[in-house]
């Protein structure tokens, strides 16, 4: 498989390098895409603060993905689906750590209709 990203600066506003505009991938072998995933315990509760659901959400991540034989490398695309937009800094800046500052197309949505609980959901879409 490979992957290239795309972030053109000519006639469009700049990334800012924490996400990319596009990403292509050529011949991948296996695509999966992961539903929305929360920042539960294995007990199905949600973590206590922000930084504790943005930690378990993305050990889920890494627990599925590694199901199907993938990291978070070979993540292509993230969705984020926010409580309250106070949460997009934090939120992207656990993306950036925990993609290892590799910049992919991303999306975050602020929704109501979490469950009271749940202050962060994310989908992701992994090719291989």
């Amino acid at each position: 498989m490979e992957t290239t990203t795309h972030n053109p600066t000519d006639g469009i506003y700049a990334t800012g390098g924490s996400w990319a505009h596009a990403i292509e991938v050529r011949n991948p072998d296996r695509i999966v895409y992961v539903a929305g995933t929360m920042g539960l315990d294995a007990d199905s509760v949600a973590g206590a603060s922000l930084e504790d659901q943005l930690d378990l959400v993305w050990n889920n991540i890494r627990r599925i993905l590694a199901e199907a034989d993938m990291t978070v490398d070979n993540i292509v695309r993230v969705t984020s689906y926010l409580r309250d937009v106070a949460f997009a800094g934090p939120n992207g800046e656990a993306r950036v750590a925990a993609l290892g500052g590799r910049p992919v197309p991303t999306t975050a949505i602020v929704v109501q209709t979490l469950e009271p609980d749940w202050l962060v959901e994310l989908e992701v879409i992994a090719a291989a």
